[in-house]
């Protein structure tokens, strides 16, 4: 027979034993998704970066949440939104895009790791200290400039514009710097004149293209950011309204009526920095994690936009394409 003493001891043991198996249920870690566009344009690399998650054992919803936070194409609400994930110390932060984000999220944490995809050398930029041995709290990928490779496109297709410019955003001013730099030498190199012209918001885009028709340019360079990227569809309009053979880094250009574009795959580079992400949920620390260098790349033709302007883009061009719009 069970005295009082033992049955109040096993009542309180029983008691006790729910809150105990709740104490050992896992936490589910939070990624903080940093966004410097809307979320319909990440779509893509966000599917991508999910599936590379999923692949080291993580899926969203089950395992792992994930809290977005979207800058809406402005720049300047990046460091507010990094802080606010950091304030809620989320596990790890994600920047899918756009080197501003990935140098918002560095400003503003030296602990939670931070895992980028960037069109940009995360060193030359800061972020990292080199590729194979990042040092610090961030790794990522990186799509590399393409930008003097654009140039030498273009000029296959227009030889005889000798001014031609390029397109930078001044509220991205690492990689506006860096392209501002590298792309006039390469222009250089094969004696064009090269003017760089500024935007930040789609209202500076008809001023743009006013002043390409002043300085008599015969082609236009649309610089690597998310910006540009997300107004694709008007800057490939203007450009054929303006009758300004333009090259830019996406697909997405070409797909709206672009004439050419040329760089690395974002949706491949999405799916890698989901596979680190994962590796250091895992427990992998972000400074042993080298740098991973996407080296996919595609060259994207649309030959109706040629025709429309008047160009024949050459033949030997057009079998080198990955993809041509006819």
């Amino acid at each position: 027979m069970i005295g009082r003493r033992e049955f109040i001891t096993l009542l309180g043991g029983a008691a006790a034993w729910p809150i105990a198996a709740r104490g050992q249920q896992p936490v589910i870690p939070v990624i903080g998704l940093l966004g410097s566009e809307s979320p319909d344009w990440y779509t893509g690399r966000l599917r991508a970066f999910r599936e590379g998650l999923g692949e080291t054992g993580y899926i969203e919803g089950r395992n792992v949440t994930i809290d977005y936070r979207w800058a809406e194409g402005r720049n300047d609400r990046l460091p507010p939104l990094a802080a606010e994930l950091v304030r809620q110390q989320v596990a790890l932060i994600a920047t899918l895009g756009n080197t501003a984000s990935a140098l918002a999220a560095k400003a503003v944490t030296s602990s939670i790791p931070i895992v980028f995809r960037i069109a940009a050398d995360p060193v030359e930029v800061g972020l990292v200290a080199s590729l194979s041995r990042p040092g610090g709290n961030l790794t990522g990928v990186t799509t590399l400039e393409l930008g003097p490779k654009q140039l030498a496109l273009l000029h296959e297709v227009v030889p005889a514009a000798t001014v031609v410019a390029l397109l930078v955003n001044p509220t991205n001013p690492a990689l506006a710097e860096t392209q501002s730099r590298v792309i006039p030498a390469a222009a250089r190199t094969l004696g064009l004149s090269l003017h760089v012209l500024n935007a930040s918001t789609d209202r500076d885009f008809d001023a743009v293209f006013a002043r390409l028709a002043q300085l008599r340019a015969g082609a236009l360079v649309i610089g690597v950011d998310a910006f540009f990227n997300s107004h694709s569809a008007q800057l490939a309009a203007l450009a054929t309204r303006h009758a300004v053979p333009t090259i830019s880094a996406y697909q997405e250009f070409t797909a709206a009526g672009g004439l050419m574009s040329y760089g690395g795959s974002i949706v491949a580079a999405s799916h890698q920095a989901g596979i680190s992400a994962g590796r250091i949920l895992n427990g992998e620390k972000p400074a042993d994690l080298p740098v991973m260098q996407s080296t996919k790349v595609s060259l994207t033709i649309n030959l109706k936009t040629a025709k429309a302007l008047g160009f024949e883009v050459p033949i030997t061009l057009q079998a080198g394409a990955d993809e041509v719009i006819e």
